[in-house]
Protein backbone atom coordinates (compact mmCIF):
# COMPACT_ATOMS: atom_id res chain seq x y z
CA UNK A 1 0.00 0.00 0.00
CA UNK A 2 2.82 2.38 0.84
CA UNK A 3 4.51 1.85 -2.53
CA UNK A 4 1.31 2.38 -4.33
CA UNK A 5 1.21 5.92 -2.44
CA UNK A 6 4.84 6.60 -3.16
CA UNK A 7 4.11 5.81 -6.69
CA UNK A 8 0.73 7.78 -6.54
CA UNK A 9 2.60 10.31 -5.28
CA UNK A 10 5.43 10.31 -7.75
CA UNK A 11 2.79 10.82 -10.57
CA UNK A 12 0.81 13.38 -9.60
CA UNK A 13 4.42 15.44 -8.68
CA UNK A 14 5.46 14.47 -12.47
CA UNK A 15 2.36 15.70 -13.77
CA UNK A 16 2.16 19.21 -11.75
CA UNK A 17 5.52 19.48 -12.63
CA UNK A 18 4.81 19.18 -16.28
CA UNK A 19 1.86 21.05 -16.00
CA UNK A 20 3.49 24.55 -16.97
CA UNK A 21 5.92 23.11 -19.99
CA UNK A 22 2.19 21.71 -21.32
CA UNK A 23 0.77 24.89 -20.87
CA UNK A 24 3.35 27.29 -22.76
CA UNK A 25 2.76 27.96 -26.44
CA UNK A 26 5.09 26.86 -29.05
CA UNK A 27 6.75 30.16 -29.27
CA UNK A 28 7.48 29.66 -25.71
CA UNK A 29 8.47 26.40 -25.83
CA UNK A 30 10.81 27.37 -28.71
CA UNK A 31 12.45 30.11 -26.69
CA UNK A 32 12.82 27.85 -23.03
CA UNK A 33 14.75 25.87 -25.53
CA UNK A 34 17.00 27.67 -27.05
CA UNK A 35 18.33 29.49 -24.47
CA UNK A 36 20.45 27.12 -23.77
CA UNK A 37 22.64 28.17 -27.31
CA UNK A 38 23.18 31.84 -25.77
CA UNK A 39 25.81 33.67 -27.30
CA UNK A 40 26.27 31.61 -30.61
CA UNK A 41 24.75 33.02 -33.72
CA UNK A 42 22.99 31.42 -36.97
CA UNK A 43 22.05 32.71 -40.10
CA UNK A 44 18.84 32.76 -42.51
CA UNK A 45 19.23 33.34 -46.12
CA UNK A 46 16.28 35.92 -46.77
CA UNK A 47 14.70 37.62 -49.70
CA UNK A 48 16.74 40.83 -50.36
CA UNK A 49 14.64 44.11 -49.61
CA UNK A 50 11.79 44.91 -48.03
CA UNK A 51 11.23 41.12 -46.91
CA UNK A 52 14.11 40.93 -44.94
CA UNK A 53 13.57 44.23 -42.22
CA UNK A 54 11.55 41.90 -40.92
CA UNK A 55 14.58 39.95 -39.60
CA UNK A 56 16.63 42.64 -39.54
CA UNK A 57 14.26 45.01 -37.65
CA UNK A 58 11.75 43.08 -35.82
CA UNK A 59 12.59 39.21 -34.86
CA UNK A 60 15.61 38.82 -35.09
CA UNK A 61 16.59 41.47 -31.85
CA UNK A 62 13.73 40.03 -30.64
CA UNK A 63 15.16 36.69 -30.64
CA UNK A 64 18.31 37.73 -29.72
CA UNK A 65 16.43 39.60 -26.39
CA UNK A 66 14.72 36.47 -25.50
CA UNK A 67 17.34 34.03 -26.38
CA UNK A 68 20.97 35.54 -26.46
CA UNK A 69 21.37 34.15 -30.18
CA UNK A 70 22.57 36.85 -32.82
CA UNK A 71 20.83 36.31 -36.14
CA UNK A 72 22.61 36.96 -39.41
CA UNK A 73 20.98 37.75 -42.24
CA UNK A 74 21.88 36.93 -45.18
CA UNK A 75 20.21 38.87 -47.92
CA UNK A 76 19.55 37.45 -51.61
CA UNK A 77 17.69 38.61 -54.38
CA UNK A 78 14.79 35.89 -55.01
CA UNK A 79 16.20 34.80 -58.78
CA UNK A 80 19.49 33.61 -57.32
CA UNK A 81 17.73 31.99 -54.33
CA UNK A 82 17.53 28.87 -55.52
CA UNK A 83 20.98 28.33 -57.47
CA UNK A 84 22.69 29.55 -53.92
CA UNK A 85 20.63 27.19 -51.54
CA UNK A 86 21.70 24.63 -53.77
CA UNK A 87 25.19 25.86 -54.35
CA UNK A 88 25.57 26.14 -50.54
CA UNK A 89 24.38 22.82 -49.98
CA UNK A 90 27.01 21.07 -52.60
CA UNK A 91 29.54 23.01 -51.18
CA UNK A 92 28.66 21.81 -47.27
CA UNK A 93 30.20 24.93 -46.29
CA UNK A 94 27.33 25.40 -43.43
CA UNK A 95 27.19 29.33 -44.08
CA UNK A 96 23.13 28.38 -43.96
CA UNK A 97 21.31 27.64 -41.23
CA UNK A 98 17.32 28.97 -41.76
CA UNK A 99 16.34 29.11 -45.30
CA UNK A 100 13.43 30.93 -46.68
CA UNK A 101 11.98 29.09 -50.34
CA UNK A 102 9.37 29.53 -52.37
CA UNK A 103 7.50 26.20 -52.02
CA UNK A 104 7.56 25.64 -55.82
CA UNK A 105 11.45 24.54 -55.27
CA UNK A 106 10.67 22.27 -52.52
CA UNK A 107 10.51 18.97 -53.99
CA UNK A 108 13.90 19.67 -56.20
CA UNK A 109 15.65 21.06 -52.67
CA UNK A 110 14.58 17.98 -51.06
CA UNK A 111 15.48 15.03 -53.44
CA UNK A 112 18.93 17.05 -53.55
CA UNK A 113 19.27 16.87 -50.07
CA UNK A 114 19.54 20.33 -49.46
CA UNK A 115 16.70 20.15 -46.38
CA UNK A 116 16.41 19.15 -43.29
CA UNK A 117 13.34 16.65 -42.64
CA UNK A 118 11.62 18.54 -39.69
CA UNK A 119 9.40 16.03 -38.62
CA UNK A 120 11.13 15.00 -35.43
CA UNK A 121 11.93 18.44 -34.41
CA UNK A 122 8.11 19.21 -34.90
CA UNK A 123 7.21 16.02 -32.35
CA UNK A 124 10.33 17.66 -30.22
CA UNK A 125 8.82 20.76 -29.56
CA UNK A 126 5.74 20.34 -29.94
CA UNK A 127 4.77 21.93 -32.96
CA UNK A 128 2.20 19.55 -34.61
CA UNK A 129 -0.63 21.27 -33.30
CA UNK A 130 0.11 24.43 -34.19
CA UNK A 131 0.72 24.04 -37.76
CA UNK A 132 -2.49 22.26 -37.99
CA UNK A 133 -4.07 26.18 -37.54
CA UNK A 134 -2.25 26.99 -41.06
CA UNK A 135 -4.86 27.97 -43.59
CA UNK A 136 -5.28 24.56 -45.36
CA UNK A 137 -4.43 26.06 -49.15
CA UNK A 138 -0.97 26.55 -47.31
CA UNK A 139 -0.70 23.66 -45.14
CA UNK A 140 -1.61 20.91 -47.31
CA UNK A 141 0.21 22.24 -50.58
CA UNK A 142 3.33 23.80 -49.48
CA UNK A 143 4.73 22.09 -46.24
CA UNK A 144 5.60 18.51 -47.50
CA UNK A 145 7.20 16.65 -50.00
CA UNK A 146 5.69 13.03 -50.11
CA UNK A 147 4.91 12.36 -46.61
CA UNK A 148 8.15 14.32 -44.85
CA UNK A 149 7.68 18.11 -43.08
CA UNK A 150 10.53 20.00 -44.84
CA UNK A 151 9.22 23.96 -44.75
CA UNK A 152 6.36 25.92 -42.43
CA UNK A 153 4.07 28.17 -45.09
CA UNK A 154 5.02 31.37 -43.79
CA UNK A 155 3.76 33.85 -45.83
CA UNK A 156 0.00 34.22 -47.20
CA UNK A 157 0.58 34.73 -51.18
CA UNK A 158 -2.04 34.73 -53.09
CA UNK A 159 -3.73 37.06 -56.11
CA UNK A 160 -6.20 39.72 -55.02
CA UNK A 161 -8.46 41.71 -57.65
CA UNK A 162 -8.37 45.07 -56.04
CA UNK A 163 -11.52 47.62 -57.74
CA UNK A 164 -12.58 51.43 -57.27
CA UNK A 165 -16.01 51.24 -55.54
CA UNK A 166 -16.17 54.83 -56.04
CA UNK A 167 -16.20 53.97 -60.28
CA UNK A 168 -17.72 50.83 -60.36
CA UNK A 169 -20.51 52.07 -57.85
CA UNK A 170 -20.94 55.06 -59.56
CA UNK A 171 -24.76 54.93 -60.66
CA UNK A 172 -25.01 56.83 -64.08
CA UNK A 173 -22.08 54.72 -64.91
CA UNK A 174 -23.92 52.04 -64.00
CA UNK A 175 -27.04 52.98 -66.32
CA UNK A 176 -25.10 53.21 -69.15
CA UNK A 177 -23.38 50.05 -68.89
CA UNK A 178 -26.62 48.46 -68.50
CA UNK A 179 -27.94 50.44 -71.47
CA UNK A 180 -25.18 49.18 -74.17
CA UNK A 181 -24.36 45.25 -72.44
CA UNK A 182 -28.16 44.48 -71.64
CA UNK A 183 -26.83 43.12 -68.33
CA UNK A 184 -25.62 44.74 -64.66
CA UNK A 185 -22.84 46.17 -64.37
CA UNK A 186 -20.83 43.28 -62.37
CA UNK A 187 -19.61 44.73 -59.16
CA UNK A 188 -16.74 43.14 -59.06
CA UNK A 189 -16.49 41.18 -62.29
CA UNK A 190 -16.59 37.49 -61.38
CA UNK A 191 -15.72 36.36 -65.07
CA UNK A 192 -12.93 37.51 -67.58
CA UNK A 193 -15.85 38.39 -70.46
CA UNK A 194 -17.50 41.01 -67.65
CA UNK A 195 -14.44 41.80 -66.54
CA UNK A 196 -13.24 42.89 -70.45
CA UNK A 197 -16.56 44.37 -70.78
CA UNK A 198 -16.23 46.60 -67.71
CA UNK A 199 -12.68 47.63 -68.50
CA UNK A 200 -13.01 48.49 -71.90
CA UNK A 201 -16.16 50.42 -71.22
CA UNK A 202 -14.74 52.70 -68.35
CA UNK A 203 -11.71 53.30 -70.42
CA UNK A 204 -13.83 54.71 -73.52
CA UNK A 205 -16.19 56.57 -71.11
CA UNK A 206 -13.68 58.45 -69.29
CA UNK A 207 -11.20 59.24 -71.98
CA UNK A 208 -8.52 57.02 -70.06
CA UNK A 209 -9.19 58.64 -67.00
CA UNK A 210 -8.79 56.26 -65.16
CA UNK A 211 -8.33 53.38 -67.40
CA UNK A 212 -10.99 50.44 -66.94
CA UNK A 213 -8.10 48.23 -65.24
CA UNK A 214 -4.48 47.50 -65.90
CA UNK A 215 -1.92 44.53 -64.99
CA UNK A 216 1.46 43.58 -64.24
CA UNK A 217 2.11 42.42 -67.69
CA UNK A 218 5.71 41.57 -67.70
CA UNK A 219 6.49 38.11 -68.22
CA UNK A 220 7.56 36.96 -65.17
CA UNK A 221 4.32 37.92 -63.15
CA UNK A 222 1.94 37.33 -66.69
CA UNK A 223 3.23 33.69 -66.75
CA UNK A 224 1.56 33.31 -63.15
CA UNK A 225 -1.70 34.62 -64.15
CA UNK A 226 -1.89 32.79 -67.17
CA UNK A 227 -1.26 29.62 -64.69
CA UNK A 228 -4.20 30.80 -63.23
CA UNK A 229 -6.83 31.57 -65.90
CA UNK A 230 -5.36 28.77 -67.91
CA UNK A 231 -6.84 26.25 -64.92
CA UNK A 232 -9.83 27.87 -64.40
CA UNK A 233 -10.78 27.81 -68.10
CA UNK A 234 -10.45 23.77 -67.72
CA UNK A 235 -6.91 23.36 -68.72
CA UNK A 236 -4.19 20.79 -67.52
CA UNK A 237 -0.14 21.57 -67.93
CA UNK A 238 -0.04 17.72 -68.92
CA UNK A 239 -1.52 14.56 -69.85
CA UNK A 240 -0.82 12.76 -66.86
CA UNK A 241 -0.28 8.98 -68.65
CA UNK A 242 2.16 10.07 -71.51
CA UNK A 243 3.60 13.36 -69.62
CA UNK A 244 2.93 15.08 -73.45
CA UNK A 245 2.65 19.04 -72.60
CA UNK A 246 -1.04 19.85 -73.36
CA UNK A 247 -0.42 23.67 -72.31
CA UNK A 248 -0.90 24.21 -76.33
CA UNK A 249 -4.93 23.13 -76.07
CA UNK A 250 -7.40 25.37 -77.27
CA UNK A 251 -7.76 26.69 -73.87
CA UNK A 252 -4.29 27.54 -73.48
CA UNK A 253 -4.77 29.88 -77.13
CA UNK A 254 -8.10 31.04 -75.89
CA UNK A 255 -6.39 32.46 -72.70
CA UNK A 256 -3.17 34.02 -74.82
CA UNK A 257 -5.46 35.56 -77.16
CA UNK A 258 -7.59 37.20 -74.67
CA UNK A 259 -4.85 38.76 -72.58
CA UNK A 260 -3.66 40.72 -75.84
CA UNK A 261 -7.21 41.85 -76.44
CA UNK A 262 -7.18 42.82 -72.90
CA UNK A 263 -4.60 45.25 -73.44
CA UNK A 264 -5.85 47.40 -76.16
CA UNK A 265 -7.89 49.31 -73.23
CA UNK A 266 -5.02 49.70 -70.81
CA UNK A 267 -2.80 52.44 -70.38
CA UNK A 268 -0.42 52.06 -73.82
CA UNK A 269 3.11 50.26 -72.95
CA UNK A 270 1.24 47.97 -70.07
CA UNK A 271 2.96 44.99 -71.50
CA UNK A 272 6.29 46.09 -69.53
CA UNK A 273 4.86 47.04 -66.28
CA UNK A 274 6.13 45.24 -63.58
CA UNK A 275 5.02 45.21 -59.81
CA UNK A 276 6.09 48.82 -59.19
CA UNK A 277 4.46 50.30 -62.12
CA UNK A 278 1.15 48.61 -61.76
CA UNK A 279 0.99 49.56 -57.90
CA UNK A 280 2.05 52.97 -59.00
CA UNK A 281 -0.56 53.67 -61.38
CA UNK A 282 -3.34 52.30 -59.02
CA UNK A 283 -2.26 54.19 -56.04
CA UNK A 284 -2.20 57.43 -57.97
CA UNK A 285 -6.06 57.02 -59.47
CA UNK A 286 -4.92 56.20 -62.77
CA UNK A 287 -6.82 52.25 -62.98
CA UNK A 288 -9.84 51.31 -61.61
CA UNK A 289 -8.80 47.45 -61.61
CA UNK A 290 -6.45 45.85 -61.13
CA UNK A 291 -4.78 42.17 -59.76
CA UNK A 292 -1.39 41.92 -57.26
CA UNK A 293 -0.43 40.16 -54.18
CA UNK A 294 -1.90 41.22 -50.64
CA UNK A 295 0.51 44.22 -50.06
CA UNK A 296 -1.52 46.64 -52.71
CA UNK A 297 -4.41 46.15 -50.60
CA UNK A 298 -2.67 47.51 -47.34
CA UNK A 299 -1.12 50.46 -49.44
CA UNK A 300 -3.90 51.65 -51.13
CA UNK A 301 -5.47 51.80 -47.75
CA UNK A 302 -2.53 54.21 -46.62
CA UNK A 303 -1.37 51.42 -43.89
CA UNK A 304 2.07 52.46 -42.89
CA UNK A 305 3.34 54.07 -45.60
CA UNK A 306 4.48 57.07 -43.46
CA UNK A 307 7.58 54.56 -42.81
CA UNK A 308 11.27 55.29 -44.23
CA UNK A 309 11.07 52.05 -45.83
CA UNK A 310 8.13 53.05 -48.14
CA UNK A 311 9.37 56.49 -49.58
CA UNK A 312 9.17 54.27 -52.84
CA UNK A 313 6.03 53.90 -52.68
CA UNK A 314 3.48 56.70 -54.27
CA UNK A 315 0.73 58.16 -51.49
CA UNK A 316 -2.49 56.45 -51.95
CA UNK A 317 -4.68 58.86 -53.40
CA UNK A 318 -7.62 56.21 -53.07
CA UNK A 319 -7.57 55.19 -49.21
CA UNK A 320 -11.29 54.33 -48.22
CA UNK A 321 -12.20 53.80 -52.13
CA UNK A 322 -10.67 49.91 -52.57
CA UNK A 323 -13.29 46.65 -52.62
CA UNK A 324 -11.23 43.07 -52.54
CA UNK A 325 -12.14 40.20 -54.08
CA UNK A 326 -10.98 37.13 -55.34
CA UNK A 327 -10.01 36.93 -59.01
CA UNK A 328 -12.43 36.62 -62.09
CA UNK A 329 -12.97 32.63 -61.92
CA UNK A 330 -12.71 32.42 -58.53
CA UNK A 331 -9.86 30.42 -58.01
CA UNK A 332 -6.84 32.81 -57.57
CA UNK A 333 -2.76 31.79 -58.28
CA UNK A 334 -0.67 31.75 -55.29
CA UNK A 335 2.10 33.09 -57.24
CA UNK A 336 4.73 32.11 -55.02
CA UNK A 337 5.17 32.83 -51.14
CA UNK A 338 7.25 31.29 -48.93
CA UNK A 339 8.20 28.37 -46.42
CA UNK A 340 10.77 28.58 -43.68
CA UNK A 341 13.28 25.63 -43.63
CA UNK A 342 16.54 24.30 -42.69
CA UNK A 343 19.65 23.53 -44.28
CA UNK A 344 20.76 19.81 -44.41
CA UNK A 345 24.18 21.72 -44.25
CA UNK A 346 23.58 23.51 -41.31
CA UNK A 347 26.18 23.43 -38.13
CA UNK A 348 23.34 24.62 -35.59
CA UNK A 349 20.48 22.68 -36.54
CA UNK A 350 18.76 22.74 -33.25
CA UNK A 351 19.29 26.55 -32.65
CA UNK A 352 18.65 27.32 -36.08
CA UNK A 353 15.05 25.05 -35.94
CA UNK A 354 13.96 26.77 -32.91
CA UNK A 355 14.08 30.06 -34.28
CA UNK A 356 11.83 29.18 -37.44
CA UNK A 357 9.49 27.46 -35.05
CA UNK A 358 8.93 30.77 -32.96
CA UNK A 359 8.76 32.54 -36.03
CA UNK A 360 6.34 30.87 -37.59
CA UNK A 361 4.08 30.27 -34.44
CA UNK A 362 0.74 31.58 -33.98
CA UNK A 363 1.11 34.46 -31.18
CA UNK A 364 4.57 35.85 -33.31
CA UNK A 365 2.99 34.89 -36.66
CA UNK A 366 0.25 37.41 -36.30
CA UNK A 367 2.65 40.37 -35.23
CA UNK A 368 4.76 39.69 -38.39
CA UNK A 369 2.03 40.00 -40.69
CA UNK A 370 1.01 43.27 -39.09
CA UNK A 371 4.49 44.87 -40.14
CA UNK A 372 4.17 47.28 -42.46
CA UNK A 373 7.43 46.81 -44.17
CA UNK A 374 7.79 42.87 -44.38
CA UNK A 375 5.30 41.86 -47.21
CA UNK A 376 4.51 38.79 -45.12
CA UNK A 377 0.87 38.39 -45.44
CA UNK A 378 -1.60 36.55 -43.69
CA UNK A 379 -1.89 32.43 -43.57
CA UNK A 380 -3.10 31.16 -40.35
CA UNK A 381 -6.81 30.70 -39.94
CA UNK A 382 -5.84 32.97 -36.57
CA UNK A 383 -5.03 36.03 -39.02
CA UNK A 384 -8.27 36.54 -41.04
CA UNK A 385 -10.42 36.51 -37.48
CA UNK A 386 -7.96 39.01 -35.70
CA UNK A 387 -9.75 41.86 -34.38
CA UNK A 388 -6.23 43.89 -34.01
CA UNK A 389 -5.54 43.41 -37.80
CA UNK A 390 -9.94 43.90 -38.86
CA UNK A 391 -8.96 47.62 -36.67
CA UNK A 392 -6.26 48.73 -38.30
CA UNK A 393 -7.71 50.65 -41.12
CA UNK A 394 -11.51 50.87 -41.82
CA UNK A 395 -12.04 48.23 -44.50
CA UNK A 396 -9.44 45.83 -43.31
CA UNK A 397 -11.84 43.28 -42.25
CA UNK A 398 -13.03 43.36 -46.15
CA UNK A 399 -9.68 42.95 -47.12
CA UNK A 400 -8.80 39.73 -44.49
CA UNK A 401 -12.26 38.25 -45.74
CA UNK A 402 -11.04 38.85 -49.13
CA UNK A 403 -7.56 37.00 -48.33
CA UNK A 404 -9.29 34.19 -46.43
CA UNK A 405 -11.70 33.22 -49.57
CA UNK A 406 -8.33 32.88 -51.30
CA UNK A 407 -6.83 30.70 -49.09
CA UNK A 408 -9.57 28.43 -49.71
CA UNK A 409 -9.60 28.15 -53.34
CA UNK A 410 -6.13 29.29 -54.41
CA UNK A 411 -4.28 27.63 -57.05
CA UNK A 412 -1.09 26.18 -56.34
CA UNK A 413 2.02 27.25 -58.69
CA UNK A 414 3.22 24.13 -60.78
CA UNK A 415 5.86 22.56 -58.60
CA UNK A 416 7.68 19.63 -60.39
CA UNK A 417 11.14 18.84 -61.18
CA UNK A 418 13.06 21.77 -62.34
CA UNK A 419 10.13 23.84 -62.54
CA UNK A 420 11.83 27.04 -63.48
CA UNK A 421 12.83 25.52 -67.08
CA UNK A 422 9.59 25.38 -68.05
CA UNK A 423 8.35 28.73 -66.39
CA UNK A 424 11.28 30.23 -68.12
CA UNK A 425 9.88 28.73 -71.45
CA UNK A 426 6.61 30.04 -70.73
CA UNK A 427 7.97 33.63 -69.72
CA UNK A 428 9.88 33.82 -72.87
CA UNK A 429 6.06 32.81 -74.82
CA UNK A 430 4.84 35.51 -72.90
CA UNK A 431 7.07 38.25 -74.28
CA UNK A 432 6.32 36.69 -78.15
CA UNK A 433 2.60 37.04 -77.64
CA UNK A 434 3.52 41.02 -76.05
CA UNK A 435 5.67 41.06 -79.44
CA UNK A 436 2.29 40.24 -81.81
CA UNK A 437 3.42 36.39 -82.82
CA UNK A 438 0.52 33.85 -83.26
CA UNK A 439 -0.68 32.52 -79.75
CA UNK A 440 -1.12 28.79 -81.42
CA UNK A 441 2.48 29.03 -82.74
CA UNK A 442 3.92 30.64 -79.42
CA UNK A 443 1.83 27.79 -77.34
CA UNK A 444 3.14 24.62 -79.82
CA UNK A 445 6.63 26.30 -79.03
CA UNK A 446 6.50 26.14 -75.59
CA UNK A 447 4.92 22.94 -75.36
CA UNK A 448 7.62 21.41 -77.68
CA UNK A 449 10.33 22.95 -75.43
CA UNK A 450 8.50 21.53 -72.37
CA UNK A 451 8.21 17.97 -74.18
CA UNK A 452 12.20 18.41 -74.46
CA UNK A 453 12.43 19.42 -70.44
CA UNK A 454 10.48 16.34 -69.42
CA UNK A 455 12.44 13.99 -71.92
CA UNK A 456 15.84 15.49 -70.33
CA UNK A 457 14.75 14.76 -66.81
CA UNK A 458 13.36 11.47 -67.45
CA UNK A 459 9.52 10.63 -68.30
CA UNK A 460 8.99 8.65 -65.40
CA UNK A 461 10.67 10.42 -62.63
CA UNK A 462 8.68 13.61 -64.05
CA UNK A 463 5.53 11.82 -64.10
CA UNK A 464 5.87 10.62 -60.74
CA UNK A 465 6.87 14.18 -59.53
CA UNK A 466 3.34 15.73 -61.70
CA UNK A 467 0.98 13.28 -60.13
CA UNK A 468 2.14 13.53 -56.42
CA UNK A 469 1.28 17.61 -57.04
CA UNK A 470 -1.56 17.21 -59.29
CA UNK A 471 -3.23 14.99 -56.74
CA UNK A 472 -2.52 17.86 -54.32
CA UNK A 473 -5.60 19.80 -53.30
CA UNK A 474 -6.03 23.02 -55.46
CA UNK A 475 -3.42 22.24 -57.89
CA UNK A 476 -6.70 22.58 -60.05
CA UNK A 477 -9.89 24.13 -59.40
CA UNK A 478 -12.25 21.62 -57.41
Amino acid sequence: MIRRLVCASAAVTALLAALPVMAQTAAERAVEAAKQYAGTEITIVWEAGLQSLDPLNFSGPRWKELTGIDVKVIEVPTAEMFTKILQEHRAGTGAYDALNVIPSWMPDLARAGALEPLDAYVDKYGYREELQEIAPVYRDNQMKVGDTIYGFPDDGDVFVFYYRTDILGDPDLQAAFKEKFGYDMPVPPRDWKSFNDVSCFITERTGGKPYGAAFFRDPPYAQFMFQERFRVEGGRFFDADTMKATVNSDIGVQAFTEMREENKCMPPGVETWGFVENLAAFLSGDTAMTISWPPYGRWAAGYGLDQDAFSWVPKSTIAGKVGYATPPGDAPELAAGFSLALSSSSHNKEAAYLFIQWLNSEDISLERVQLPYALRDPFRNSHFVSEEYKSRWPEAPQYLAALEAGARTGLLDLSILQTDKYEEALRQGISRLWAGEDPKAILDDVASQWDAITERIGVDKQREAYNDWASKPNAYPN
